[in-house]
This record gives C-alpha cells, structure tokens and sequence, in this order.
C-alpha cells in the first residue's frame, strides 16, 4: 500500500498574496482643518490639530512604503482604515461646493505571511482567516462606497472581494491540511480536510470566472486556482480511498481513485502559467493514484469481484471545515476612536441612535411579513398536494426522499436481480466444503483399510493399535461438521425457496429508474365536455404566477437589507438647521414604497392561493385524484416490503457466505491433521513389516536382540525392550535403526473401535481444486501444526470480504485465522438462517 506522504502539502508556500495598490501623495490635512475652521470655528480646528496631524502621518507613513515587519504594516494599515471611517461620518464628502470635494480617497488593505515552520504555519492560518474577514468587513461595509463620481474601483467591489473571502478561507484550510499529514493524522480525517481546501478553491474559481473579474486579474492566477481544486480534489479521493482499502472495500476504492485521477489528467490541460512547484505536487500525486488503483484493479480481479460502481454514481466526499472567517468588527471598528469625537454634536448621536432604531423596526416588521407569506404557501400547497399531482400526470414522478435513497442502496449492491450470483456462490462454497470433507474422509479409510489389510495378513504379529482407536476424536470432528452443513444446506435451502417466493415482490426493485414504477396519473376514460386540458392549463398557469410571487419576496427581502445598508443619515444629521422630526419623516419614507410592494405581495398571494384551492378542487375530481393517492401509498407500501424482504435475504446470504469460509478454513485444519497422522502411520507400517519379515524367516530372539529389534506393545501399554538375555558386546552388533514411536493422537481413548458410518457424499462429483499426493508419492514435509485438542466450530467471520475460496490455498494474509476456540453461533439443527 502506498503511505501516507503528503501530496499537495509539497506545494508549501505556493500561495497567492494580495499586495497594496500603488497610492499617490495626497494631502489630507489642508481640506479637512479648512473644513472644520470654516464650518465650526477656528478654536475647533486648533483643539483638532493632534488627530489631524495623526492622520497627516498615517498617510505619509504609507506614501514612503518602508520595509518594516508584516505585523507592523498590517497593523497601519488599520489604524488608516479606521481613520478614514471616522472621517467619512463626520466630514461630508461629496462633489458639492459646500462639502469637502477635493480629496479622491482610496481604501485599500495589503496582507504578507510567511509559513516557513511549523509556528509559521500557524501563524498564516491566523493572517489568512484575519484577511478572510478583513474582506468581508469590505463586502458588508464599504464595497458600495469603492466609487467616487464616476471612478469605480474592481478591487472593492461586491464580486472582488468576496472572491478573495473565500481564496482566503482555502489558503488557511490548505495549511490545517498540512498540519494534519504532519501530526499523522488517518486516512479519513486528511480526505475531509482536504475535501473543504477543494471546495472553497471551486468557490474562489467559480468567483474569478464572472465577466466583472476574470479580464482584471493574472492568468496565473486562475490557472494557480484551479489546479489547486482539482489538487485537492485529487488528494481528498486519495485518502479517502486508503480508508476505504483498509476496509476492504475495494469496489468504491477502485472509483474514488479513477475519480481523482480523471481530475488530474484533466486539469493540468489549463496549467500554463502555474508555478513549477504546484505543476510537481500534481505529478507525484497522479503517480501515486495510478499505482494504487493499479494494485486496487488486481485485487478485485484476483480475490473480490466485486462490481464497481461508476464515480458518477459515488455519494460526494465528506468535507469538513477547520477553519472560519475572524469576526474583524472589533478590530476595523472605529465607533470607539476619539479622533474627531468633538465634530459630533451630542444631539446628532442621539437622533442618530434614534433614527437606527426607526429603521430596524420597520426592517425587522416588513421581513417577518414575507417569510410568514413563504411558509404559509409551502403549507398550502402541500395540503394540495401540488405540484406533486401535476407532475405525476406529465409524468415527472417523485418518490420520497427518504425511500428513494433506500433503493439506490439497494441497486447499488446489485438488486434482487443479482441474488442468482449470490446463491451461486453459497452452492459452490457448500460444493467446496464437501469435497474436502469427503477427501478428508477418504484419507482416514483408505489408512484403516491398509491397516486391517496388513492385519489379516500377519494376524498376532500385527501389533500396532488398530486405526478407529486412534481416529476417534477425528472421526468425532469430522461428523460435526458433516452435520453442521447438512443444517447449512437446510439454510441454503430456505433461503432459496425465500427468493423465489418473492422473486416478484423484489422485482420492483429492479426497475430503473425506480420512478417508472409508481402509478400515472392518467387522464378519464370518458369525458362529458372534454376540458380536462383547460382545467390542468389554469392550475399549472396559477402556480407558475405564485412561483413568480415567492421570487418577488426574495428580492424584496434584499431589498430591505440594501436599503438599511445604504441608509447613512449621520451626515444630514449633522448638518440639519431644523427639526429632526421633520428630517426623520423625510428619511424613512424612503421606506413606502417598498413597505408598499411587500403588502401587495401578500395580499395576491392570499388571492391567488383560494383560486388555487378551488382549481385543485375541480382538478381532483376530473382525475379522480383521491384514487390516485391511494394506488401511490400502496406502490410506496410495496417497494418499503421488497426493500425490508430484500435486505433480509441479503443478510441470510452474507451470514452463509460468513459460515462456508468459516468451516471451510476448520475443515482444511483438520484435514492437514489426518494428513500428518496417516503419514506417521505409513512409516510405523513400514518398520513394522520389515521386522515382521524378519520373524518370518527364523531369525532368533537373539538375532533380533543383537540387532536392536524390539517388540510393538498393545495400545495403551508401556513400549519395553525383551530382557530374556544379556546383551551382547555393543561394538558386536549392527546399529540399532532409529526408533519410531507412534502417533498420539489429541485424545487416547480406551473405548472399542470406532464404527465408523458409511460416507453420505457420493464420488462421482468434479475433481476438487485440491491437490492430493498419489500413493506411493513422497510425503510433502510436515506443515505447522495446530492444537489438536480443542472444538472447532464455525464462528462468524467479520473481516471477510470478497471472493469465498482459494482453490490453492490462502494466500499469506489473504484471510486472518478465525477464532475457532468460541462457541459457534449457530445452534443445532438450525443453521445460520435467520427467519
């Protein structure tokens, strides 16, 4: 499996700044003390010299542009940006001859960073998610006011800045991300943080297509963005996929990568302009994929088989924010500077004040008003059952959202129609089980039947304990588990009779798209003045006109939220020689008109939807709609009962699935049991019949005695050399042959033989992808063994995924040894079948 190196994370420090705009001298000073000594008193204009001055440097400190720190900088910056917003509410600006009409101001903020370390990365999270919020303080505050006459700067517009909001927002998720590889983090949680760099890199993209940006910015800046969310996009299905390989779940892992890699080779036909580095991340990353879904492609094709689903058809990939945008209220804020607090009169404040307060009440009435008219039209309509019931008579069925997403689960995992291969599989695991049952059998009796062979032959000198004595135990085990796949077959049966009984229950499942099922609305048989089309005609016209009501509320929503945007009073305030009342009336009704259009709305909304009520009326009964409902409720019933019978059948056939593997793995143990055993019976045979030999052809007690000979003991008894004479002279006698002692078997047993029953599985199957050694053939050397001792039943087997049998043998690591020390979880004549 390929590790978990970062990707993206080499395009550290590939980021985009937005530098300051070039500024020209500008004096700021001799306009507004002129201002303030003319339209308040000299004295005024000298008490004000410190903020003046104040603001004199601020703007020469930026005139020069040293080269001081970021921090420095940026924090000038503000403190102008502040400055400039207490000016604007005290001083009125404006082309008029008696406002200050000489100062072209410019509002601009600049950002530096710097993530060389680890601190440093941190450090660009906090700059980038300050900038993100310093530009949208810009969106909701002063991007109306970017134009002065007719000069209108791009830079502060609506569109710009909030491309930039969001580019900010990828650039500080973009170094969570590379935290994250650095902490080690899973596979998981780096596919969601990377997931989100995406999709806000698509949003700034989405942003600097509009006409209004996309001819004032750099094509590298374009290219720079949208490899960075194909990138990211890449390395989201990336790790993704390697949780998904952990899991075993190789047919969505397969299209998670074929997804990213797709993006990839896409993308990088739109790289000119982009930096080398960024170009190289995307390199490393598209080898990467390509490696893991060529390994991904073998696996599925060797062990799982499982089908692949088109990426088109994959849920999106999870994503999940670390960062959001800094509140910058606080920070941009200048209602609490004192520079110029004494320009405003305490009046002004507190008519001001006032005057807000008018204001959002009018605001906070009028918006209630529409989104009580929204939701009492959804009510409406959906006691109506519109336009669901129009849809379905052209067609345009819907299922519940609910119940739609259960079939697509469903069909997914293949269908009803995909049961058969399912059922396949449990006949041939059952088939596979079998054969190594019988040959395991067969092993055992062809052993016994040699053993009785030889002991007819040689009568008394055939000492060795016969075969059943010794096979007890096994002969024990094999029976339990020939008797557990009777009760499997008994299982495989029912679930079969299962499938076929409600083969056409299910079949609905099958039906693509799933809507094509549910019943038509369908026009009458017979009609008496043939005006069904009229009727559907003025229902379907009366809804597109309350469509086009509900649209009208939204605009006048933002409407009211623009209007309370715009709405800057303070300047008039302060300059009013009359009545504030008077000013106030005149003020807020500005606000008529649109109060106006919004209580019109309502009320042809309330008219509208009684026509509707009575159109529906006479609608339902020309088609009968009552009818109609009650055969959908039903066709909804049934497809909830194919899916419940389904998801049953399923759960029975992966249980069976589970418990073949299962005993196939304990029935393959056992086998290379007997393997051993009938192997150290044959040498035993061996040595016992060259010493049987012997005896037969006359050699003398002493004979055998001088050349190591011994005597085979009864089972059960002590194994003792014959001491009727000395010895002879060691150096006299020939070497004595190793001796061989007997297989113990895992239980001694002092009952009779076992009578072993005649073999329930006929011989006459295929041959089974099992290599047995010939007879005669030399014995493949003796293999790890396992206790001998214990149970083995047929638990279930949790981490089994994929293809059912190995006809060669588990591959290392293919399949983790089941627990078959715990109790199987099956009871007795039952099986695994679940009712």
């Amino acid at each position: 499996m390929a590790g978990q190196s970062s990707s993206a994370s080499t395009a550290t420090n590939i980021m985009l700044a937005v530098y300051e705009k070039k500024t020209t001298s500008l004096d700021l000073y001799r306009p507004l003390r002129n201002y303030i000594s003319m339209f308040f008193s000299e004295r005024e204009a000298q008490n004000l010299e410190d903020d003046l001055q104040t603001v004199k440097q601020y703007r020469s400190d930026l005139e020069r542009q040293p080269d001081p720190s970021p921090t420095s900088r940026r924090d000038l910056l503000q403190k102008y940006f502040k400055a400039l917003c207490l000016i604007e509410t005290r001083f009125p600006i404006s082309p008029d001859n008696d406002h200050i009409n000489t100062v072209p101001f410019i509002v601009r903020l600049g950002c530096r960073f710097d993530r060389a370390t680890v601190e440093g990365r941190k450090q660009a999270i906090h700059a980038f998610i300050a900038a993100a919020g310093s530009f949208a303080f810009l969106r909701d505050n002063a991007a109306t006011k970017a134009s002065m006459g007719t000069s209108t700067t791009v830079d502060l517009s609506v569109e710009c800045v909030g491309m930039l909001e969001r580019l900010m927002l990828a650039q500080a998720q973009e170094c969570v991300f590379e935290n994250t590889i650095a902490k080690g983090s899973t596979p998981g949680v780096c596919a969601k943080i990377s997931r989100q760099v995406g999709l806000y890199y698509e949003e700034a993209l989405a942003a600097l297509s509009v006409a209004s940006l996309k001819d004032h910015f750099d094509k590298g800046w374009i290219a720079h963005v949208q490899l960075k969310a194909a990138l990211f996009y890449a390395e989201a299905c990336y790790r993704y996929s390697l949780e998904l390989h952990e899991k075993e779940e190789i047919a969505e892992e397969i299209a998670r990568l074929k997804s990213g890699s797709s993006m990839l080779s896409e993308v990088k036909k739109s790289s000119r302009g982009a930096a080398a580095q960024l170009l190289d991340a995307i390199s490393k990353l598209e080898a990467n994929i390509n490696r893991n879904l060529d390994r991904a492609v073998k696996e599925n094709d060797r062990v799982y088989l499982m089908r692949v689903p088109s990426p088109s058809s994959l849920p999106p990939l999870p994503a999940f924010s670390m960062v959001k945008i800094m509140p910058m209220n606080e920070v941009l804020d200048a209602s609490k500077e004192k520079m110029f607090a004494s320009l405003v009169p305490d009046s002004s404040a507190k008519a001001l004040s006032r005057y807000t307060e008018m204001v959002d009440d009018i605001i906070r009435t009028q918006a209630e008003k529409l989104q009580q008219g929204s939701e009492l039209t959804r009510v409406r309509l959906k006691e109506m059952d519109l336009p669901d019931s129009i849809l379905s008579l052209e067609g345009n069925f819907m299922l519940p959202t609910d119940l739609k997403e259960d079939v697509e689960a469903v069909q997914i995992s293949g269908g009803p129609a995909g049961l058969a291969a399912e059922l396949q599989q449990l006949m041939d695991l059952r088939r596979v089980n079998h054969e190594l049952l019988v040959q395991t059998e067969e092993l055992l009796q062809k052993e016994a039947t040699e053993d009785a062979q030889f002991r007819s032959q040689f009568g008394t000198r055939w000492t060795r304990p016969q075969s059943s004595t010794l096979t007890k135990n096994l002969q024990d085990r094999l029976n339990r588990f020939a008797a557990n796949l009777k009760q499997a077959s008994d299982s495989d049966a029912r679930i079969e009779r299962s499938v076929r009984d409600h083969s056409a229950l299910m079949s609905i499942l099958d039906r693509r798209p799933i809507e094509s099922a549910l019943p038509a609305l369908a026009r009458p048989i017979m009609s008496l003045d043939a005006n069904e089309d009229a009727i559907v005609g003025a229902l379907k016209q009366s809804l597109r006109q309350l469509e086009t009501l509900g649209a009208q509320r939204a605009g006048l929503e933002d409407m009211l939220k623009e209007m309370k945007r715009k709405d800057d009073v303070l300047p008039k305030l302060m300059t009013s020689t009359g009545s504030y009342e008077d000013l106030f009336r005149k003020e807020i009704a500005k606000y008529d008109p649109i109060r106006e259009d919004i209580a019109q709305n309502i009320e042809a909304q309330e008219h509208l939807l009684l026509q509707i009520q009575a159109q529906n009326e006479e609608f339902s009964a020309v088609f009968n709609l009552e009818d109609y409902k009650a055969s959908r409720e039903k066709c909804y019933k049934q497809i909830q009962a194919a899916i419940a019978k389904y998801r049953e059948i399923k759960e029975n056939i992966n249980e069976g699935l589970k418990f073949y593997v299962t005993l196939q793995d304990a029935i393959t143990n056992i086998k290379q049991q007997c393997s051993d055993f009938v192997m150290t019976r044959n040498i035993q045979c061996r040595e016992m019949i060259e010493d049987v030999q012997r005896q037969m052809a006359g050699l003398s007690f002493q004979d055998r005695k001088n050349t190591g000979s011994y005597s085979y003991p009864a089972v059960n008894q002590p194994h003792q050399r014959s001491s009727s004479q000395p010895p002879s002279d060691p150096q006299n006698v020939p070497h004595p042959r190793s001796q061989t002692s007997y297989y113990q078997p895992p239980e001694q047993s002092t009952v009779p033989a076992y009578a072993h029953p005649p073999s329930p599985y006929t011989t006459s199957q295929q041959p089974p992808p099992y290599h047995i050694p010939a007879p005669g053939a030399p014995y493949p050397p003796p293999q790890a063994q396992h206790p001998t001792g214990q149970e083995y039943g047929q638990p279930a087997y949790p981490g089994w995924r994929g293809p059912y049998y190995n006809a060669h043998g588990q591959q290392p690591g293919s399949l983790p040894r089941p627990p078959y020390t715990i109790p199987g979880p099956y009871p007795p004549h039952q099986g695994y079948y679940k009712q």
